[in-house]
């Protein structure tokens, strides 16, 4: 499986008040998110078909911080960058000079102020982050997976 950097999509509905981890209780208003991950472990770009399962009710374990929106919301898009370098962390980062984030969600190994961020718009959100990814990785290397297609990232 091939390694990278990714950044799910997602919309909330409506507002939410979710415990978060050590983050507590955090308040989360109904638009889109973006979190961006890294998957250059063993299985990959696999560790987003762990996200899925969690989105979908099949996987119970709550290990971080992202698994407790993942219930709550749907998949709008997969945005990834097959890369072996550790891009996370500016990914993030470019999403967040233009977006705003939710303070200290997804980052307790890193400096960065946070690895998820909101937009209320759909456009927009999904252009910052296909704009971020595409100013890390070489030509053609992305890989977008519409929630529309949802089939597994396994090959």
């Amino acid at each position: 499986m091939e390694k990278g950097i990714y950044t799910l999509v997602l919309h909330l509905a409506v507002d939410q008040d979710l415990v978060v981890g050590s983050l507590g209780m955090v308040h989360f208003e109904a638009g889109y998110y973006a979190y961006t991950g890294s998957a250059r472990g063993p299985g990959g770009l696999s560790r987003v078909n762990r996200h899925l399962s969690v989105m979908e009710g099949r996987n119970s374990t709550r290990r971080w911080h992202i698994d407790s929106l993942l219930p709550s919301s749907t998949l709008v898009e997969v945005v990834s960058t097959k890369t072996e370098e550790d891009l996370e962390c500016p990914i993030a980062r470019k999403i967040g000079e233009r977006l705003p984030a939710v303070e200290r969600f997804g980052c307790t190994d890193c400096r960065c102020p946070s690895h998820l961020h909101f937009s209320r718009e759909r456009e927009e959100i999904l252009r910052v982050v296909k704009s971020a990814h595409a100013l890390k990785s070489p030509a053609g290397s992305d890989e977008k997976v519409p929630a529309e297609d949802r089939r597994r990232i396994d090959q």
